[in-house]
């Protein structure tokens, strides 16, 4: 990584890219997703196919490797990622920016500490389709109907994050969460509960989704949107690819550039 950005300089920007083996607080004593991933059962969920997911069916969804990645709950580690920022604009791998981003950091979170889309218009990103709300601490502390939102770019006050203790929140929850009885995998559902009443919705031109899943999405919302997302399973540089959204992160593509050359993307 350092290499591309010391033969790729990105202009005026400054890179900072940090090694995860040099977070000594990340650990299994401190972390309950790494102390769980360590753990037998977990180990026999992910590697053993004929058991049955908590519904009693044999769902892989859940058992995507990429479940297994600590790099996905880096999210909720950010104050310690970056302990001198008060603010930061967190983007996912699989977005493209198209226009400058500067105006979100004037935008008023109000006191909350989330700043995302939300994804109410569609009835598969409401509360009830993530977590499981015949357990009484979901039912008891969730409204099934809240709207859902969109994680790949979010703006974190982090001055408030500290205050609220926002990591100590996704313990609480993740330590309950041991058998996957609260929900399945992932870090949405998590977030949803972390971040619940402490989310402030952004205009939905910031930040469209579903590039990589859905072939509805309006193409004018797509051209005037500041980031795209191709969340879901057909990425951009995949030949399941949807064509008819591929241009618009292919036509940033250096082909001519020998590291990529060797990837064997085609136009």
């Amino acid at each position: 990584m350092n290499m591309w950005f010391l033969l790729n300089p990105p202009g005026k920007a400054t890179i900072n890219v940090e090694n995860v083996d040099e977070f000594k607080w990340l650990n299994s004593s401190y972390c309950p997703v790494l102390r769980q991933l360590e753990t037998a059962a977990m180990k026999e969920y992910y590697f053993k196919a004929d058991q049955p997911t908590n519904s009693g069916s044999s769902n892989l969804k859940y058992r995507n490797p990429k479940y297994l990645s600590m790099l996905n709950h880096l999210r909720f580690y950010l104050p310690q990622v970056y302990p001198k920022l008060d603010k930061i604009l967190f983007l996912d791998d699989d977005i493209v920016v198209q226009k400058d981003l500067t105006g979100l950091w004037s935008v008023d979170l109000h006191g909350k500490v989330n700043g995302a889309v939300e994804t109410c218009g569609e009835s598969f990103h409401r509360f009830d389709k993530y977590l499981n709300f015949s357990n009484p601490h979901i039912s008891q502390n969730f409204d099934p109907n809240a709207c859902g939102w969109a994680y790949g770019m979010n703006m974190f006050d982090l001055k408030v994050w500290r205050k609220k203790d926002i990591t100590g929140i996704y313990h609480k929850w993740q330590n309950m969460n041991e058998d996957r009885a609260l929900w399945k995998l992932g870090t949405l559902p998590p977030g949803l509960i972390t971040f619940y009443g402490l989310t402030h919705p952004l205009q939905k031109s910031w930040h469209v989704l579903g590039l990589g899943y859905n072939p509805n999405v309006d193409k004018k919302e797509i051209e005037s949107a500041a980031v795209i997302h191709y969340n879901g399973n057909m990425k951009p540089w995949l030949e399941l690819a949807m064509t008819k959204y591929r241009s618009y992160w292919t036509k940033y593509i250096k082909y001519d550039h020998p590291y990529l050359h060797s990837c064997k993307f085609s136009e």
